[in-house]
């Protein structure tokens, strides 16, 4: 963010600016411009100063004009609908998603519009459909063209990779696409994730994988179903045979976007000049930050060619094969690099007469002008420069109908044409150097001077508390941005008077909302009030209940609430205290600390013995700490029995089958499970344990476990001839993979029955000990 000095404006392409600040106030803190991408004329500026309002400008006439839209929350981006030139999507400060509807230029900023808009998106939510042994920890949306989701999910077995999941049309049912997907993290904690979209043809991407511990490049055709290693050029830049054989040598890419907008980023494509790639990447076995090159491919990544044997950032200047490049350097530059077949051949020209430090590049995508503007400093104290070049000259004629080729994009990794539609891309016979004209720098800063020397007089003395001492304001007061001289500040200033010392009372605590839950991970502001007393010799100490303290000598630095993050449930005990040479004051709030409980799993035994106590737990995801309450049902119970803990001990009184269902309540939300334990008088039980290789696919979830114990219990009545209702398999949770049989007696068990459960037993454990199974 920064304090608008100047808000500028310009028709032709930087020649000339005109100045805004009429249009959107002289006291705006101007946060971020947007720009419709369906409609140039509409303009967007998102304002926040916490001393006047935040709001959004909009203007339908390119800044000619401005209308002022007042909204209650801290804008940290815009985004604008890529075809609904009205619609709106903003991201506030305190992380939650303020959704509105701006109907043509913002009006909607009316509650029920925006609310019925909000609950009709909600509506529309569908559960996402993941493979059965699939137990993703994290998950992010990286794509959803044409109604398919790309979604990058960190599965249980994974720490420092994701696995990339494609859904079908509608973004219900997912498959996986690829593996140990290369994340990161950025500056700010959001997660990167080394994918990326080819413009101009449809399902092509590139993504880089961990394989045996190297990271490696691959491309895809179709949307994801076969990737494959991306083939090395035959030579270097400079001619020389490279002699990098797939797939034991290949060349790897790095795909992060750019953080500056203005930079070209280390991939480049663009849709109105499809199958041409431009990247920064090595070749070799993996992927490397050394050794880096620049690379293009004019056939949709099927053969590579190495342009440059440094890091370029390169942009495309027409809708042709026409290509920009400038050394992407710590230091200051002069020259840049013109291709205009395509990358194969590039010319050097100057366009500053001074190096230049490249900040950035400005050109208007998609349009018939041929300007390109680059923007930076001769020296770090400069003040910044535009530099505007007309390339136009570098063209002889424009291109006819017989300069153009048509092609198929044919994918040479499964031999077969991927692509029906017909591509075009223009011949080199109508691409010719002429010249390239340098305009001399403009200095591109404007100030603005304010001449304001007014005092207002005031109708009556104001006494102001603050803290040690109050002010008497002497009638007059000085406004913003004037520039008047100091002689009159001892004449016109507030006098100072010294308050008595007072020791602190009246100590109130509360949550900036006055809620006394939150959910768990959010950021929770506490505010802290002292009715009375030195406020500048008063220690406050806020204790958060979860071990962390902190302590201020000065109340004021609170004024804007004290906030803290809690990263598990529980009831905490947060305290404050003030305290002086004086006295002391405290006070206390209870806090709940909540998560939306996700899932639920009673476990409990398949079998228990009639008038012994069974233990059953209800496991909780995520877990929690004292926040929850569950409810138990036995059977046919009118009467549910209340825990606050998920553990109960029961006896069960009737042979056969009883059903017993947890309910668990987080609030409003309350999820159940349920189980059918069967009661007996007696009953004989064996352990299994089971080889090592089973523990590799062991994924640790109820319906694997519930799976592999239905094929055990089938195979162990094949071979005994024990009947399957008399055998029940139960596997437990955690590695190694064990489990423990049951042979039950029938119905009507007696004394001979009992003889042959016996039987049945030990003709099972003689088995397995013989490795039967």
């Amino acid at each position: 963010n920064m304090k608008l000095v100047s808000l500028c404006k310009s028709s032709d392409y930087g020649s000339t600016y005109t100045k805004l600040n009429d249009k959107v106030g002289s006291r705006t803190v101007l946060s971020y411009l947007y720009v419709c991408p369906t409609n140039k004329q509409k303009v967007s500026i998102s304002l926040f100063d916490p001393e006047v309002e935040s709001a959004v400008l909009i203007s339908s006439d390119e800044g000619a004009s401005f209308e002022k839209h007042p909204i209650n929350f801290n804008i940290l981006s815009l985004l604008f609908h890529p075809a609904q030139e009205n619609w709106i999507l903003a991201y506030s400060h305190d992380s939650k998603v303020a959704s509105a509807l701006f109907d043509f230029i913002a009006k909607v900023t009316k509650s029920g519009r925006a609310s019925y808009f909000v609950s009709y998106m909600r509506e529309s939510f569908k559960r996402m459909k993941l493979p059965k042994y699939c137990l993703p920890k994290d998950m992010h949306i990286i794509s959803t063209d044409e109604k398919q989701v790309f979604a990058a999910v960190q599965e249980w077995n994974q720490n420092n990779t994701y696995s990339l999941y494609i859904s079908d049309s509608p973004g219900v049912y997912f498959t996986l696409s690829l593996e140990n997907l290369r994340t990161s993290r950025g500056p700010a904690g959001n997660l990167l994730v080394d994918f990326y979209k080819v413009e101009g043809i449809n399902g092509m991407y590139l993504a880089n994988k961990l394989v045996d511990n190297h990271i490696k490049s691959f491309i895809t055709y179709n949307k994801g179903q076969t990737w494959a290693l991306l083939p090395a050029p035959a030579t270097d830049v400079a001619g020389n045979n490279l002699h990098c054989i797939l797939p034991f040598c290949s060349l790897h890419l790095h795909l992060e976007m750019s953080e500056n907008p203005y930079t070209s980023g280390p991939v480049t494509s663009k849709k109105s000049v499809p199958g041409i790639i431009v990247a920064t990447g090595n070749i070799g076995t993996e992927l490397s930050s050394t050794n880096l090159g620049m690379f293009i491919t004019s056939d949709a990544g099927n053969s590579w060619r190495q342009i440059f044997d440094e890091e370029h950032n390169v942009w495309f200047l027409d809708n042709g094969g026409a290509m920009l490049a400038v050394l992407h350097a710590a230091t200051p530059i002069r020259h840049l690099w013109i291709s205009l077949d395509e990358g194969k051949k590039w010319d050097r020209h100057s366009f500053s007469l001074a190096p230049l430090y490249v900040d950035g590049v400005l050109m208007e995508p998609e349009s018939d002008n041929h300007i390109i503007t680059f923007f930076g400093h001769f020296s770090h104290r400069s003040e910044w420069q535009l530099i505007k070049i007309d390339y136009k000259g570098l063209f002889s004629r424009r291109c006819m109908d017989g300069d153009y080729q048509t092609w198929h994009l044919h994918n040479k990794v499964t031999g077969i044409l991927n692509i029906i539609d017909l591509l075009s891309a223009a011949r080199d016979a109508c691409l010719s150097i002429v010249t390239v004209n340098t305009v001399h720098p403009l200095n591109a800063r404007t100030k603005i001077f304010v001449s304001v020397s007014l005092f207002f007089p005031e109708d009556y003395d104001t006494i102001l508390f603050f803290f040690l001492f109050y002010l008497i304001l002497q009638r007059y007061r000085k406004v913003l941005s004037n520039n008047c001289k100091e002689g009159g500040r001892n004449v016109y200033s507030p006098k100072r008077q010294v308050c008595r010392p007072r020791p602190p009372r009246g100590l109130r605590l509360s949550t900036s909302q006055g809620d006394l839950s939150a959910p768990v991970g959010s950021n929770v502001t506490f505010m802290v009030y002292l009715d009375d007393g030195d406020s500048l010799r008063t220690s406050i100490q806020l204790d958060f209940g979860d071990g962390i303290k902190i302590t201020y000598s000065n109340l004021s630095r609170t004024d804007d609430g004290i906030k803290h993050i809690y990263r598990t449930t529980g009831i905490y005990r947060v305290t404050a205290s003030a305290e002086n040479n004086l006295g002391s004051d405290s006070n206390t709030l209870f806090l709940h600390i909540t998560s939306p409980v996700e899932r639920v799993y009673l476990s409990a035994p398949i079998v228990a013995i009639r008038g012994k106590e069974a233990n059953l737990t209800a496991v909780v995801w995520p877990s929690h700490t004292r926040t929850l309450t569950f409810f138990w049902w036995f059977d046919n119970s009118s009467e549910p029995i209340i825990t606050l803990e998920g553990s109960i001990s029961y006896m069960f009184q009737r042979e056969g089958k009883n059903k017993v269902t947890v309910q668990v309540a987080s609030g409003s939300t309350i999820m159940q499970d349920s189980k059918v334990i069967t009661v007996k008088e007696f009953f004989r039980s064996l352990l299994l344990s089971f080889s090592p290789a089973l523990d590799e696919h062991n994924p640790d979830i109820p319906e694997w476990r519930e799976d592999i114990g239905r094929v055990v219990r089938t195979a162990l009545s094949q071979v005994s001839g024990v009947p399957e209702d008399q055998l029940l398999v139960s596997l437990y949770p955690g590695l190694p993979s064990t489990a423990e049989l049951f042979i039950l007696p029938d119905e009507h068990a007696s004394s001979e029955h009992k003889r042959s459960s016996e039987e049945a037993l030990e003709t099972v454990r003689i088995m397995i000990s013989r490795n039967v199974f």
